[in-house]
């Protein structure tokens, strides 16, 4: 917070997006976009940027390749906005130099192991509607922010007793959500298949049952008929 203020103190000369504040301090350059109404990423964050703040936005989305021109980049603060949706390379081009990066209080519920692998940075991922699934069996790896991570609970998840729950504590006792999902369509297909055999089973029977009775109507019938003696007598 103390490096912020200072950056603050010293304006920077070169391009700036126009609903930012540019400021450098020592050589080292930021982009302060903070508060600014956003609902998407400027386009426009100069390249040189070494901190990026854009949180307490209305910002929804991270499409592909956001920050790809943003290789001297090692900080990104996107906390507080509503983002839903992080394409799989997202931080393709910020992924290696990164350090931190805080996606915290906003409305993420899953984010592509894609995107995760590449990161070495540290996440701050609390207070998310998270859905534990299989894709975020991959933050069992993740470098996690230690202040933050009992944070990180399960809103959605397979099975009700993990709803509720620090995600790296269900983890921690050994459930792979991989494996869990996978359980659960296999048991979708056999339940699939087996009302199926069951409506195949059940048009057979109709079907003989339907035909029995066709039978029986038409032996009664030639019953019914005179015989062919009887008119000739």
């Amino acid at each position: 917070q103390a490096f912020f203020c200072l950056l603050l103190c010293v304006p920077w000369g070169s391009s700036c997006p126009r609903s930012c504040q540019c400021t450098e301090w020592a050589g080292v350059k930021a982009v302060l976009c903070g508060s600014r109404h956003l609902e998407e990423i400027p386009t426009d964050i100069p390249k040189d940027a070494v901190f990026l703040k854009l949180d307490a936005n209305s910002i929804t989305k991270i499409p592909s390749n956001t920050f790809r021109h943003l290789s001297h980049l090692e900080e990104l603060d996107l906390s507080r906005n509503a983002i839903e949706k992080i394409d799989r390379v997202a931080f393709k081009g910020v992924a290696a130099g990164l350090r931190t990066l805080d996606l915290s209080s906003s409305h993420i519920r899953s984010i592509p192991k894609e995107a995760l692998l590449v990161l070495n940075a540290k996440l701050q991922l609390a207070n998310n509607p998270w859905h534990c699934e299989c894709d975020l069996q991959v933050l069992w790896e993740a470098r996690l922010d230690p202040d933050s991570v009992q944070d990180i609970t399960c809103h959605m998840a397979p099975r009700e007793e993990y709803v509720g729950k620090p995600l790296l504590q269900v983890l921690d006792a050994g459930v792979n959500f991989c494996s869990v999902r996978q359980r659960t369509t296999d048991m979708a297909m056999f339940i699939t298949m087996f009302g199926w055999f069951a409506m195949v089973i059940v048009y057979v029977i109709c079907y003989v049952r339907h035909n029995q009775e066709h039978t029986s109507k038409h032996v009664e019938y030639l019953k019914s008929l005179p015989s062919t003696q009887g008119h000739a007598e």
